[in-house]
């Protein structure tokens, strides 16, 4: 990190390890969660904190959405291990086990820990396919879990990669995958995807340190979620992921304005 910072790139968090209960065929370190905690209240943490780096924010877990509230209570237990960690980190592989993602267990984590904030800290959609990067069904896979994580709780969602080149590398193992910006290194060309659209609703009109107001949808189609900035906006993102158009309303204390959410959309209100 002091690398890092030398040359004008700060730091501002880690992980512990990534995927700590996962073998790859890429690097990895398998680590029970009584183990994870050891080594951030004797390690870690401790080397951290002597080196200056304090301010630094430590997020433990960094997998996936289905064992984060057991591995949480478990690693968090002991507040010398507490005291070094400011957030929990997650994925949403689940689903390779779980046809439905886990949004719930994030609800349960903030309960149980509402000192520590939730990170997403990694999602793609495997399998690259150059013929598919204009599947709206990639940016779809973005919003229902960006607007459904910030509704249980979550405070930061980042992607695995911004950008890759046309074989969805690279890779040095062969992961191939899709990105929200594709790079073709043979004709030069760029693609930005749905996924990068998505996301764009949320980071280009969402600031940092907007705080979550409560929003609910009437309608298994409309996922929405609405923050207020800091400068008394209020922003609401909604997403229509079926193959109809559906006419609703926004309906904030008792006033109410007629909206279109086309099929296979995503758009963004602001007042």
């Amino acid at each position: 990190m002091k690398e890092y910072e030398k040359r004008g790139i700060n730091v501002w968090g880690l992980t512990v390890q990534n995927e700590p209960m996962a073998t790859q065929t890429w690097e990895s370190c398998i680590y029970t969660a009584q183990e994870e905690g050891e080594f951030l209240k004797s390690n870690l943490g401790p080397t951290l904190w002597k080196n200056g780096f304090k301010d630094k924010k430590v997020m433990i877990w960094d997998h996936n959405r289905d064992l984060i509230y057991q591995r949480a209570t478990t690693t968090l237990s002991d507040p010398e291990t507490s005291k070094y960690a400011s957030g929990i980190g997650y994925h949403w592989y689940e689903t390779w086990n779980n046809k439905t993602p886990l949004f719930d267990n994030l609800e349960e984590t903030q309960r149980a820990f509402p000192d520590k904030f939730l990170a997403f800290t990694e999602g793609c959609k495997e399998q690259f396919d150059l013929s598919k990067i204009y599947d709206v069904k990639l940016g779809e896979l973005y919003g229902r879990n960006m607007l459904n994580d910030f509704n249980k709780g979550t405070a930061l969602w980042t992607d695995w990669n911004v950008l890759l080149d046309e074989t969805g590398g690279p890779n040095h193992v062969g992961n191939f995958c899709f990105a929200p910006i594709i790079a073709n290194t043979k004709t030069g060309e760029i693609h930005y995807t749905y996924e990068y659209y998505y996301i764009g609703h949320v980071s280009r009109f969402i600031k940092p340190n907007a705080v979550r107001i409560g929003s609910s949808s009437n309608r298994v189609a409309l996922t929405a979620t609405t923050f207020m900035n800091q400068n008394g906006q209020l922003v609401t993102v909604i997403m229509n992921d079926s193959d109809n158009d559906i006419d609703t309303n926004l309906w904030i204390e008792g006033m109410a304005a007629k909206l279109k959410a086309p099929a296979h959309s995503i758009q963004t209100v602001i007042l």
